[in-house]
C-alpha cells in the first residue's frame, strides 16, 4: 500500500469517514471535524501507522497534507 493510501486510511479511521479523499493541498478547514483535538488524535494515529514519532514543533508546523507527506518521506516512511 502506498504512503498516500496508508495516510488516507488513518484519516478514514480518525474521522470515521470513508469518503475522505486526500490531496496534497488538503487542510484542516477542508475536513469538517478536523479541530485541535482531532489533530492530536490524527497525529498519534499516523505515528502508530508508520512507526514514527513527531516532535511537538512538527505537530504545529504542518499546513496541509503535502507537508505531512513530505515529513513522512523525510522520516523514511515511503
Amino acid at each position: 500500500m502506498s504512503l498516500h493510501n496508508r495516510l488516507e486510511a488513518v484519516f478514514h479511521d480518525v474521522f470515521d469517514d470513508e469518503t475522505i479523499v486526500l490531496a496534497d493541498t488538503t487542510t484542516a478547514s477542508d475536513i469538517e471535524d478536523w479541530d485541535s483535538l482531532a489533530h492530536i488524535t490524527l497525529m498519534y494515529g499516523i505515528e502508530s501507522q508508520f512507526g514514527i514519532q513527531f516532535t511537538a514543533n512538527e505537530f504545529a508546523e504542518f499546513t496541509n497534507v503535502g507537508d505531512l507527506k513530505q515529513s513522512l518521506i523525510d522520516k523514511g516512511c515511503e
